[in-house]
C-alpha cells in the first residue's frame, strides 16, 4: 500500500505530460517499485522460513511483482480515465442544458419581436380608417342624421372591439374573417350607401381555411380610399376565394376610380403601397416564404390583389382559432 501510494503521487504529477513521456517514466517507476517489493518479500520470506536458497529464484519473484504493479497501474489509469469521462460528460450535459435554455430565451425573444412587428404593421392602418369614420359621423351629426350617426358609432365600436380582442397572429377561418370584414364594410356602406357594391364568391372548401386575423381589411380599405371614394358613381369590391392543390387562393379586386393608375403610384407610400406592403410584411412574419402576393391592373380599370397561402384547417373543425395544444400537435404532425 505504501509503494502504490508512491506510484499514485508520481502518476498524478506527470499526468499532464505527453503520453510517451508518461509511459516511459511510469514503466521505469513500476520496475523500481517492483524491485523494492521483491527484495522486501524475499528477505521477509527468508527470515520467516530460514530458507536462504530463494535468492536463486529472484527472477520469478521479480516478474510476479512487476505483474502485480502493472495490474495496479492499469486499474489506476482505468479509474482515472473513467473519472475524467464522467466529468466531461457532466460538463457536456451542463453545456447542452445552457444551450437549450439560451435557445428557448432567444426563441421567446424572437416571438415577442415578431408579435410586436405584426401588431405594428396592422395598427399602422387603423388611424386613417378611424379618422375617416369619425369625420363621417361628424358630417352626419351636422346634417341632423342622428340615427345614421348613432348606427355608425355602434358599428365603429363593434369593429374596434373585434380588432382589439383578436391577436394579429391568430388564425381564423375565412368565414369568420369575412364576418369581421363585414363589420368594417357596414361602416363604409353607411358612408357610401348605394355607391358601394359588394360581390363575395367564397367556395365552401375555402370557408373553413385558416387565415390571419384582419388580413383582408387593409386591402379593402385601400380600395375604399383609392377607388370607391374617388369615383362619383362608386364601384364594386369583389372577393373570390378557392382552394387549389392544398393552397388557399384569394383574389380581391375593385372597379377603380375611373382614372388610370401608374405602377409607380400604385407602389408608392402615398398610393396603395402602404396597405399592400404591410400585408406582405405581416404574411412574411407568419409564413416566411411559403406565400405569395401578386398585384396587377385590371384592363377595365381597378386593381386586383391575389394572395396565395398554405391551406390550413382547425383541428377542432369549428373554424375558430386553434388552441396552443392543437397548434403543437399540428406542428408535430407536419414535422
Amino acid at each position: 500500500m505504501i509503494l502504490t501510494l508512491f506510484l499514485y503521487v508520481s502518476f498524478m504529477r506527470i499526468w499532464h505530460k505527453p503520453f510517451i513521456y508518461r509511459a516511459a517514466v511510469g514503466f521505469m517507476m513500476v520496475l523500481v517499485v517492483s524491485l523494492i517489493w521483491t527484495l522486501f518479500r524475499i528477505e521477509a520470506f527468508i527470515r520467516l522460513t530460514e530458507i536462504s536458497s530463494e535468492w536463486s529464484e529472484f527472477g520469478g519473484w521479480h516478474f510476479a511483482s512487476i505483474f502485480i504493479f502493472l495490474c495496479w497501474t492499469g486499474l489506476f489509469h482505468g479509474m482515472r480515465y473513467n473519472d475524467l469521462l464522467q466529468t466531461e460528460h457532466r460538463i457536456m450535459l451542463k453545456a447542452e442544458a445552457e444551450a437549450r435554455e439560451e435557445q428557448m430565451k432567444r426563441m421567446h425573444a424572437q416571438t415577442i419581436a415578431r408579435d410586436a412587428q405584426i401588431k405594428m404593421l396592422r395598427y399602422q392602418l387603423n388611424p386613417h380608417f378611424l379618422c375617416n369614420t369619425l369625420n363621417a359621423i361628424s358630417s352626419l351629426v351636422e346634417v341632423n342624421e342622428s340615427q345614421k350617426a348613432q348606427s355608425m358609432t355602434v358599428q365603429l365600436s363593434r369593429f374596434l372591439r373585434h380588432s382589439l380582442d383578436n391577436n394579429p397572429d391568430t388564425k381564423l377561418s375565412l368565414e369568420n374573417e369575412i364576418k369581421a370584414l363585414n363589420l368594417y364594410l357596414e361602416i363604409e356602406k353607411t358612408r357610401f350607401g348605394d355607391r358601394l357594391i359588394l360581390d363575395f364568391q367564397i367556395d365552401e372548401q375555402a370557408r373553413l381555411a385558416l387565415v390571419p386575423s384582419l388580413l383582408l381589411q387593409p386591402i379593402i380599405e385601400n380600395s375604399m380610399k383609392h377607388a370607391i371614394a374617388q369615383n362619383e358613381l362608386g364601384g364594386t369590391i369583389s372577393i373570390l376565394a378557392k382552394v387549389q392543390q392544398h393552397r388557399l387562393i384569394m383574389q380581391l379586386s375593385d372597379t377603380g376610380s375611373g382614372s388610370k393608375i401608374g405602377k409607380s403610384k400604385m407602389e408608392s407610400s402615398k398610393g396603395r403601397g402602404v396597405g399592400l406592403r404591410n400585408t406582405n410584411e405581416r404574411l412574411k412574419a407568419l409564413y416566411e416564404n411559403d406565400f405569395s402576393v401578386n398585384i396587377d391592373l385590371i384592363p377595365l380599370g381597378g386593381l386586383r390583389t391575389t394572395i396565395e397561402l398554405p391551406c390550413e384547417y382547425s383541428s377542432s373543425g369549428n373554424g375558430y382559432p386553434m388552441s396552443n395544444q392543437e397548434r403543437l400537435s399540428e406542428n408535430e404532425y407536419k414535422a
